[in-house]
């Protein structure tokens, strides 16, 4: 399981992902990801792959002037779920985002009644904080360079 940068060639691949049809509440579209992530100069789109075969897509921003990383696109493909993908994906982009000297802490962010992602992202040492403006919830990694 590896993260890649998402390449020009890669955005059709990535748009076409879909999350299973009652999970669509749960995320935005990755076409409307990668337009956003166009816009925002903050942004890490990341293309999602079990060996070469494209299994989903993840955003995070690390701006260097908040310290800290918040990961707040994640999805698998509804063919790949139940894999293990989405742990791996998750371990994977923490490695990554640890290796980004200047980040302090690492939040995620999600929507409430998403119950198999607050379980993964709890069983990662996510602790809840509470909602933001948007209704999502907010967790933060507990023991991030503490």
């Amino acid at each position: 399981m590896r993260l890649a940068p998402v390449r020009p060639e890669d955005r059709a691949a990535l748009a076409a992902l879909r999350v299973a049809p009652e999970q669509t509440a749960f995320v935005a579209t990755n076409a409307a990801s990668l337009a956003e992530a166009d816009e925002d100069p903050g942004a890490c789109p990341r293309a999602i792959l079990a060996g070469e075969r494209l299994v989903g897509f993840l955003m995070y921003d690390a701006t260097e002037t908040e310290g800290e990383a918040r990961i707040y696109r994640f999805m698998i493909d509804r063919a790949e779920q139940g894999r293990g993908y989405g742990r791996a994906a998750l371990g994977a982009a923490l490695r990554e985002i640890e290796a980004l000297e200047h980040v302090r802490a690492v939040t995620i962010c999600y929507e409430p009644a998403n119950v198999a992602a607050r379980r993964m992202y709890a069983a990662a040492g996510f602790e809840e904080e509470g909602l933001d403006e948007d209704g999502e919830m907010i967790a933060r990694l507990a023991g991030f360079r503490t």
